[in-house]
């Protein structure tokens, strides 16, 4: 909710109020969306989208805040210590990915806010992205000195593997195009994640620290 509302009398509506605008704003951007649409199909109308959220500028914000807030529940919570270095950067991919699988419209709505470059960008990078990166890069790094991965760049690594994760679902519209069959249907995307999963474990550990 907007910074300063102290009272909420309709949470179910503001709830669906958001999921709506998630859904707009993911098929047709912050310019295309319009928000009669987005209040109609939050069964709403345009006073209550406007009081709970104020302008659509504040509803798109709050649309990201809504997907980062469960992004950093889900992704950026931290690991159990007990875990080795290795085990730390699997956790973060599969957990990345585990993301990405329920939450389709969040590529779509990062795609759109770096095609436009405008200041949404950085703040979820600052408080979002860049700490994924340097906790995945860390246990790359760690990993190496540990000798559970072979010699790699950290950062380098980092990106790949999260890039990897990412670009399935980006590009998934296209590639089901491709290959003739649903991307996103449950079993492709367990699928996805088997043959994700395993490529970097082949790729990273030594031979004989590796998966049978």
């Amino acid at each position: 909710m907007p910074r300063g509302r102290r009272k909420v009398e309709d949470p179910a509506m503001a709830r669906r109020i958001l999921a709506a605008a998630e859904r707009h704003f993911a098929e047709q951007g912050l310019a295309g969306a319009r928000t009669e649409e987005i209040a109609t199909a939050a069964h709403a109308n345009k006073a209550m989208l406007y009081y709970y959220f104020g302008d659509k500028k504040h509803l798109h914000r709050a649309v990201l805040e809504n997907l980062l807030r469960q992004f950093r529940v889900k992704v950026l919570a931290a690991p159990k210590k007990s875990v080795s270095a290795s085990e730390r950067f699997f956790n973060y991919v599969s957990e990345y990915f585990d993301f990405l699988a329920t939450h389709p419209n969040y590529p779509r709505l990062v795609q759109r806010e770096a095609i436009a470059a405008g200041g949404g960008l950085e703040w979820m990078a600052r408080e979002f992205f860049r700490p994924l990166h340097r906790e995945v890069a860390r246990a790359v790094e760690e990993s190496v000195a540990g000798g559970e991965f072979r010699p790699v760049d950290p950062d380098q690594t980092a990106l790949i593997a999260l890039q990897m994760t990412i670009s399935y679902f980006a590009a998934a519209a296209i590639s089901s195009r491709v290959v003739g069959r649903d991307l996103l249907a449950p079993e492709a995307v367990a699928a996805r994640k088997r043959m994700l999963l395993d490529f970097l474990d082949h790729g990273l550990k030594p031979e004989e620290k590796r998966l049978p």
